[in-house]
C-alpha cells in the first residue's frame, strides 16, 4: 500500500498531473492480498470513474451558461449519487462514480472555459485510473515472488489452524481462545473465496476439478476441527496417536502443496479404525485419508465437486428492492439535503475551501444513525490528525527544511506508513486511517510545489465539520434509522436462516443441494457481521431510547456467540444429512434426524417470531425437543455396527445433544428476556 500510493505521488508530481491527491489515495486504499482482489478492485475504480466522467461532461455541456440549470443539475447529481449508494449492489464501483462527481462539483463554479474544464475532468479521470493500474502492477510484481500463488495459500492458511489445534491435543493443553476464535473464524467464512480462486484460474478441466475437489476437503476438514474444539478439551493417551498421526498428514500434506509435490504418505493411517475416542476424531481421519486419495486417483471426484454456478446469469446492479423500497429514495433524499446545503453555504460564503463538506456527506452516509454517527466521528478524527496535527505540522517543522523531492517522498512515505498501518487495522479503526491519508494527501499534493499556506489545513477540518452538522441535521432528523432497530431485524433475520440451514438439504440432488447450502453459508456469516457492526453503532446514538437500545445489544451480544457456536455445529450436521463420504447413516436415522431438526428449525424460527414480537405460545416445544433427541439417540444407538460404525454413531449421538443443549438454552432466554406475546417486551423498541 506504501510503496503504490508513493510511486504514485512521484508520477503525478514529475508529470504535474491534476488531482495527485486522489490518485494517492485510491493507490493506498485498492490494494488487496492478492492480484485478483485488486484487479477486481482496479477494474472498478476505473470504471467508476470513467462513467462518472462521462456524466459529469455530459452535464456540463447541457448546463453550460446557464446558472439556474447548473445548480438544479448539481442537486440532482447529488440525489442520483446518493440514491446508487443505496440502490446498487456492486457498493465499490458505485463509490467510484460517486467520488468523481463530488470531485469535480466545484469545476462548476470556477470561472474557467469550457475546454478547460473538459481538461479538468479527463485529468481527474486519467488520474485516478493512473492509481489503479500502478496498484495493479505493483501487486502482479510482488506476486512473482511468492513462493506459493494465492489459492494455495488460503489452502495451507487452513490446514495450518488445524495443525495448531490438534498440537493442543497431543501435548495435554487446553486450546487457547486465539487458535479456537481462528478455526471457528474459517469455518463460518466457508470456502466461497476459494471456490471462486478455482473457477478463475484458468486451469484445466481436470486440473480445476481436482482442485476444487481439494477446496472442498479442507474445508470439511476445518468445519470438522472447529466442531472438535467445541467438544473435546482433552484426550487420552491412547487417542493422541491417532491425533499425532493425523496432525503428521495434515503437515505432510500443507508441506507437500507449498512445494508443489504430491502429496503421500509413507504409513497411512486406518480411518475409522478405533470405534472409541473424541467425537468427529474418526470423521477428522476419514477426510485426511480422502485428501490423499484425490491427490493418488483413488477417489471419484464427482462428490466433492457441487455444481458451479453461473455468476453472470445471477448479478443484478440492484439491490433487492431497490427500485420498490421507499427506504431508497428517503436515503438519498438526506444525502441530497445534507450536501446541497453544504454546497449553498460554502458558495454563499465564498469559501470553495471547505467544499470537502459535501465529500464528508458522501463518505459517511450509512442506513443507520449510529453507523454514520461511528464513520463520522472517525472521518473528524482522521482529519484532525492529518490535517492539523501531521499537516500543519510538517508544514511548520518540515517542509522549509526540506529542499528536494527525494526529501519529500521520505516524508510522504512516513506518512503513508502510519495511514496504512491504520487502515489494516480492525474495522473499527481502518476508515480513521484512510482520514488520515485524505487529509495529508490534499494538503501536500494538491499544487506542484511545497504547500506553504496554513489555510489549506484549516479550510479541510472546516469542511469537515460543515458536512458533519449538516449529515447530523439530515439524517438525525429526517425519517431516521436507529441502529438498535436494524439490529434486532439482523439478528431475527439469522435466527431465520439458521432454521433454514437446519432443514437442508431441501433438493435431492446433490451438487444443487451444496451449492445451496455454501450460499447459506455465505449469507449467515455476513448477518452475523453486521449484526456486530450494528452494535458498534449503537454506542454513538443518543436520544430517549438509548438506555433501552443499549439492553437489547447486551441480550443479542450475549445470544450472538452462542448462535455462532450452532451455525458451526449445524454446518457439520449437515454433513451427515448431505451423506457425504464418510458421514453415511442408514436410512431409518436418517429420517429420525431429519424428524429433529425440522423441529429445531422451527424452533428457531419461533424465537425470530417471539423477538419480532408475534410468535405463537411457545407450548412445550422445548419439552418435545428434549423427546425426539431422545428418540434419534435411541435408534442411532440402536444400530448395528456393520450398518452404522460405532465412531462415526458416538459422533452424532454428541453433535445432536450439543446442538439440542444450545437450541434449548437459547430459546429459554429469548422466551425470558423478551417476553411472551400477549405482554409487551422491555426490550421491544416502540
Amino acid at each position: 500500500m506504501v510503496v503504490a500510493s508513493t510511486l504514485v505521488m512521484i508520477l503525478c508530481m514529475t508529470y504535474q498531473i491534476p488531482y495527485a491527491a486522489y490518485a494517492a489515495l485510491f493507490a493506498l486504499t485498492i490494494s488487496r492480498e492478492s492480484v485478483e482482489g485488486t484487479a477486481a478492485a482496479a477494474r472498478g475504480l476505473v470504471i467508476g470513474s470513467a462513467l462518472g466522467g462521462a456524466y459529469v461532461l455530459v452535464g456540463t455541456m447541457l448546463v453550460v451558461g446557464n446558472d439556474m440549470l447548473q445548480f438544479l443539475w448539481i442537486v440532482a447529481s447529488l440525489f442520483l449519487v446518493f440514491y446508487a449508494i443505496s440502490a446498487l449492489s456492486n457498493y465499490a464501483a458505485t463509490a467510484r462514480f460517486a467520488y468523481l462527481i463530488i470531485i469535480t462539483v466545484p469545476l462548476q463554479e470556477r470561472h474557467i472555459s469550457g475546454q478547460a474544464k473538459v481538461e479538468s475532468i479527463l485529468w481527474a479521470v486519467g488520474a485516478i485510473s493512473l492509481g489503479s493500474i500502478v496498484t495493479l502492477l505493483l501487486e502482479i510484481v510482488f506476486a512473482a515472488f511468492r513462493r506459493t500463488d494465492d489459492l494455495t495459500s488460503a489452502i495451507t492458511e487452513r490446514l495450518a489452524s488445524v495443525e495448531e489445534l490438534l498440537a493442543y491435543y497431543l501435548q495435554g493443553r487446553t486450546v487457547n481462545a486465539a487458535a479456537r476464535s481462528t478455526i471457528e473464524r474459517l469455518a463460518s467464512v466457508g470456502t466461497s473465496l476459494l471456490r471462486r480462486m478455482v473457477q478463475r484460474a484458468n486451469y484445466e478441466p481436470h486440473r480445476e476439478e481436482h482442485m476444487a475437489a481439494i477446496v472442498a476437503l479442507v474445508g470439511r476438514l476445518v468445519d470438522l476441527a472447529a466442531n472438535f474444539a467445541q467438544f473435546t478439551s482433552r484426550v487420552s493417551e491412547g487417542d493422541r496417536r491417532r491425533i499425532r498421526e493425523i496432525a503428521r498428514d495434515v503437515a505432510e500434506f500443507r508441506s507437500a502443496l507449498e512445494s508443489g509435490r504430491v502429496p503421500s504418505r509413507t504409513a497411512p493411517t486406518s480411518a475409522g479404525e478405533t470405534p472409541a475416542g473424541p467425537p468427529l476424531l474418526a470423521e477428522v481421519e476419514t477426510t485426511v485419508s480422502l485428501m490423499y486419495e484425490i491427490c493418488t486417483g483413488t477417489q471419484s471426484l464427482a462428490a466433492f465437486v457441487p455444481a458451479q454456478p453461473d455468476d453472470r446469469a445471477r448479478a443484478t446492479p440492484f439491490v433487492p428492492g431497490a427500485l420498490s423500497n421507499p427506504e431508497h429514495v428517503r436515503f438519498a433524499l438526506r444525502g441530497c439535503l445534507a450536501a446541497s446545503l453544504c454546497y449553498i453555504i460554502y458558495n454563499g460564503l465564498f469559501w470553495p475551501g471547505i467544499s470537502t463538506s459535501v465529500t464528508t456527506c458522501m463518505l459517511t452516509a450509512l442506513t443507520t444513525v449510529g453507523a454514520s454517527h461511528q464513520k463520522q466521528l472517525l472521518r473528524f478524527a482522521g482529519a484532525l490528525i492529518g490535517g492539523f496535527v501531521i499537516g500543519m505540522g510538517a508544514q511548520v517543522f518540515i517542509l522549509p527544511s526540506l529542499d528536494s523531492i527525494g526529501a519529500f517522498t521520505v516524508l510522504f512515505a512516513i506518512v503513508a506508513a502510519i495511514a496504512a498501518w491504520f487502515a489494516t487495522a480492525s474495522p473499527r479503526l481502518s476508515y480513521f486511517g484512510v482520514q488520515i491519508a485524505v487529509a495529508f494527501y490534499l494538503i501536500n499534493l494538491q499544487e506542484f510545489k511545497f504547500q506553504t499556506s496554513l489555510a489549506v489545513a484549516r479550510d479541510r477540518v472546516v469542511g469537515v465539520l460543515l458536512g458533519l452538522l449538516m449529515m447530523w441535521l439530515a439524517f438525525d432528523r429526517l425519517w431516521s434509522a436507529p441502529a438498535g432497530v436494524q439490529m434486532k431485524k439482523t439478528f431475527v433475520a439469522s435466527l431465520r436462516l439458521l432454521a433454514q440451514l437446519a432443514r437442508e438439504p431441501v433438493s435431492t440432488d446433490l451438487k444443487v443441494a451444496i451449492e445451496r447450502s455454501y450460499s447459506l453459508r455465505e449469507t449467515i456469516n455476513a448477518q452475523f457481521d453486521k449484526v456486530r457492526s450494528l452494535a458498534d453503532g449503537i454506542l454513538f446514538e443518543f436520544g430517549p431510547s438509548r438506555q433501552r437500545d443499549l439492553e437489547l445489544r447486551d441480550r443479542i451480544r450475549r445470544g450472538q456467540p452462542q448462535l455462532r457456536a450452532l451455525f458451526v455445529m449445524r454446518i457439520t450436521s449437515l454433513k451427515y444429512r448431505l451423506q457425504l463420504p464418510g458421514f453415511e447413516l442408514p436410512e431409518s436415522v436418517r429420517l429420525q434426524q431429519r424428524a429433529y431438526d425440522d423441529h429445531s428449525a422451527q424452533m428457531l424460527e419461533e424465537m425470530a417470531g417471539r423477538i419480532d414480537g408475534n410468535a405463537p405460545p411457545a407450548g412445550n416445544s422445548i419439552e418435545e425437543s428434549h423427546e425426539l433427541l431422545n428418540r434419534t439417540v435411541e435408534e442411532i444407538q440402536g444400530e448395528e455396527p456393520d450398518q452404522l460404525p460405532l465412531g462415526r454413531a458416538a459422533s452424532l449421538v454428541t453433535l445432536i445433544r450439543r446442538i439440542d443443549g444450545l437450541t434449548t438454552s437459547l430459546a429459554s432466554e429469548i422466551a425470558a428476556e423478551f417476553g411472551s406475546p400477549s405482554q409487551p417486551s422491555q426490550f421491544r423498541p416502540a
